[in-house]
């Protein structure tokens, strides 16, 4: 391997705690809403077992089934275990929205005008959508669309119905916990303390690029490393390949080849390449296979009575 066998796992090392201080985040946040039910270490480990699903789907979502599954399973109620699943994919895309548009901005200065409006458009929207719904829930009841309950129940008839009634009650359970904790001043400091958990978590992230980086002798700085995984982050959430393959190395070569997305014919077996492959393989492949271990091991297995 170019990289060498140091570096390479240096850089595994540094998206394991990127991981971990998200299942740090999530164990801190259940504790808070919901005390110390569970194991502190063993919430971490379902939380970073749910990336699995991330990693496995288009646009990277799906990991708070896992852990709404898991909570369901101890037997929090639907309604808190979304909250805290909320609570947790918030602040994580809040905090990676925020170092994406940084990203964009200085792509757009660079003179990189399509690879930052891309990046801009994306993490705008995605950003956006995300902190307008969790703030407006403490302000409004969402209920299912008019329309997706006159289909529900032309074809779903009395089980329909049903469903319909059941999905509305939650919603309005999450909404009604939105009211009643969004306003506090310990859910602000919730809010803050997980905020700077995941900024802390998304830069582990971004050093891992820098070091599979340094052991091809591509010198890349820690902030400029931040921003390109950040920038192919961005691109990454497109739901167009499973968790992001090709999308993710398309950005960072876009964003560190002299900032031209349509500068990417590098010769074969430079640095650049070496280096971006190599980060793939160490941030993607490697983790989905620990993860793996922890989603069976831990969210989906049984749990005795004896814990519920």
């Amino acid at each position: 391997m170019a990289i060498g066998v140091i570096p390479f796992v240096l850089a595994v090392i540094a998206m394991m705690i990127k991981l971990g201080l998200q299942g740090i985040k999530f164990a801190y946040i259940s504790h808070k809403y919901l005390g110390k039910f569970d194991s502190f270490w063993k919430l971490c480990g379902v939380r970073i077992g749910s990336e699995f699903i991330k990693f496995t789907t288009p646009m990277f979502v799906g990991a708070e089934f896992i852990v709404i599954y898991y909570l369901h399973k101890k037997g929090v109620a639907p309604s808190k275990s979304t909250w805290i699943a909320i609570m947790d994919i918030v602040t994580e895309v809040f905090a990676g929205g925020l170092l994406s548009i940084i990203a964009g901005i200085i792509a757009l200065m660079h003179g990189a005008y399509v690879i930052g409006a891309l990046i801009l458009g994306i993490s705008i929207t995605i950003t956006s959508l995300w902190m307008i719904l969790f703030f407006l829930s403490s302000r409004r009841t969402f209920q299912v669309p008019k329309i997706l309950v006159s289909l529900t129940k032309r074809f779903g008839k009395e089980k329909g119905a049903k469903y319909i009634d059941q999905t509305n009650s939650w919603m309005e359970e999450v909404c009604t916990m939105s009211r009643k904790n969004l306003r506090t001043t310990e859910s602000k400091k919730v809010f803050t303390i997980s905020f700077l958990f995941s900024l802390a978590s998304w830069s582990f992230y971004g050093i891992s690029f820098m070091i599979i980086a340094m052991g091809t002798g591509y010198i890349v700085g820690i902030f400029d490393s931040i921003m390109a995984v950040m920038g192919a982050n961005a691109i990454a959430n497109l739901p167009i390949t499973v968790g992001g393959s090709g999308l993710a190395e398309f950005g960072i070569i876009a964003y560190l080849n002299n900032l031209d997305p349509f500068n990417l014919v590098i010769p074969e077996g430079t640095v650049a390449w070496d280096a971006v492959i190599g980060w793939r393989i160490a941030t993607y492949y490697v983790p989905i296979a620990i993860t793996w271990l922890l989603l069976v091991k831990l969210a989906l297995s049984k749990i005795p009575k004896t814990e519920k």
